[in-house]
């Protein structure tokens, strides 16, 4: 069969747009999500995702949250995968605020945040200088049902620790041993 008679679907666009993240060509992510509109082709909440994720490694932490805007304006509904990249390319970008902002829409959207957001959202704070929020959002990680991790565990003692908050910091560790 020509390559001119092939017929693409909705996971063939994915798998392009899913190598354009691994690239980092974000640009290119973007022009297949426009082929796929112009082709009245079926996106969907992974397409978002994987271009959101695009973006993340570049640093285009604008350009992902105009994606989650989209999604929220369309029938697209964002999950957790979509929050937590577009937590996560805010936290790579030193956006804490914007970071915490996701998460009350994400709750606004009774989606349920998982380890990655929490990771994430707890890093963001620390690279962002601020410490009450990432014990915070620590003790709600402890708090809910999601299993905690180290990267969790290791950035909010970070954060205290960059603040010289030694006693909280010891006090996680405490926690934890």
């Amino acid at each position: 069969m020509a390559m001119s008679e092939m017929r693409f679907d909705t996971v063939t666009f994915n798998s392009a747009i899913s190598s354009c993240e691994k690239c980092s060509i974000w640009g290119k992510a973007i022009q297949l999500l426009g082929s796929m509109a112009g082709l009245k082709m079926g996106i969907d909440t992974i397409t978002f995702n994987a271009i959101i994720s695009s973006c993340a490694d570049i640093g285009k932490w604008k350009n992902a949250l105009q994606l989650m805007g989209m999604m929220a304006r369309s029938t697209w509904t964002p999950d957790a995968i979509s929050f937590s990249t577009a937590i996560s390319t805010c936290e790579k970008a030193g956006e804490w605020e914007k970071a915490l902002q996701l998460v009350r829409d994400m709750a606004q959207s009774r989606v349920e945040p998982n380890v990655i957001t929490f990771n994430a959202l707890i890093s963001a704070c620390e690279k962002g200088g601020q410490w009450e929020y990432a014990l915070q959002l620590f003790s709600a990680l402890v708090q809910s049902n999601v299993e905690l991790g180290t990267v969790s565990v290791n950035a909010a003692i970070s954060a205290c620790e960059k603040k010289g908050k030694w006693e909280q910091a010891l006090q996680l560790f405490s926690m934890m041993t």
